[in-house]
């Protein structure tokens, strides 16, 4: 009998991998999130039971997908008193998918193991589009047992799946991939807002970045949106200030200096405290152009 999935956290990337799911022909049960009326919407949609309580999910479900924002929320949804996650879990199995700290997926794993469930880290290295077509790039981290059970599920859900080794091994891998990214994001602003301040055409430029050692994965998903200000939120501002955060943590944890990492998590940060944490983190370059400085315009949420 095929097993039945309850998905808690259902924004932009929770909801789309559900109706992915429930498109390849896998039984989607249960849907939680705080957020009553996104999670009643897509219930209905899907067929589903838009549950009230977090055990409720674990009542109705095989396995449950989870996608929240932080360790705060991860760890109040694996609680181990109340009505959490935990409560009749044993034999289900849980997929994590949040960006949050190795340590938060290796407490999870341990309460999940001690009431007779498994946990699976399946972090994510892709955006709405890629939840929504099933081509997500998943870093999993966690048993082979638990690897080999979930198979099928992450293989509707991701065009690649890397095992990477023993739970909080994908975060940090994760966590590396972010900030990187977050760094090239901000550098990639910076050098067009450059290229904008000397007078240069900023098609050219990036069409020139991408043909020299400027070139950069963000470069085709932001230069454009950051010259034509589409900041219309895949990845936000908000987010890649968290993940930066993660990142430094570790680095902080390893003595390890991380100035650039440091560097752009200031801009970040920045981005938030203006009140543009729910931009794409193509937003930055609202704070590099010379025209565009969030204290003269700040630009409108989408």
């Amino acid at each position: 009998m095929p097993e039945r999935i309850g998905v808690v956290g259902v924004g932009r990337m929770g909801a789309n991998m559900a109706k992915r799911l429930k498109e390849t022909g896998f039984q989607v049960t249960a849907i939680f999130d705080p957020r009553t009326k996104l999670a009643k919407e897509l219930a209905a949609e899907l067929g589903a039971e838009h549950c009230k309580s977090l055990a409720r999910v674990t009542e109705l479900s095989d396995v449950i997908i989870t996608v929240v924002p932080d360790d705060a929320a991860m760890e109040k949804i694996f609680a181990e008193k109340g009505a959490s996650l935990l409560k009749g879990a044993t034999g289900r199995l849980f997929i994590n998918c949040a960006t949050i700290s190795p340590k938060t997926h290796l407490v999870v794993e341990k309460r999940a193991n001690k009431v007779g469930a498994q946990s699976l880290e399946a972090c994510m290295a892709s955006s709405i589009t890629q939840a929504r077509e099933g081509t997500l790039y998943l870093m999993i981290g966690g048993s082979e047992v638990s690897y080999s059970r979930a198979s099928s599920i992450l293989e509707k859900l991701g065009s690649t799946i890397r095992f990477v080794g023993p739970t909080g091994q994908a975060a940090k891998v994760k966590a590396v991939v972010n900030m990187i990214m977050n760094i090239n994001t901000a550098g990639l602003a910076e050098g067009l807002g450059l290229g904008q301040a000397l007078g240069l055409d900023l098609g050219m430029l990036r069409e020139v970045l991408s043909q020299t050692g400027a070139n950069s994965r963000v470069l085709a998903t932001d230069g454009e949106d950051m010259q034509n200000r589409d900041h219309g939120c895949f990845f936000s501002a908000a987010h890649a200030a968290k993940d930066s955060g993660i990142a430094l943590k570790l680095g902080q944890q390893a003595k390890l200096n991380l100035p650039l990492a440091a560097a752009a998590k200031k801009q970040y940060d920045l981005m938030v405290k203006a009140g543009m944490g729910g931009l794409d983190k193509s937003g930055i370059a609202e704070l590099t152009f010379k025209d565009r400085h969030f204290a003269k315009k700040k630009p409108s949420k989408k």
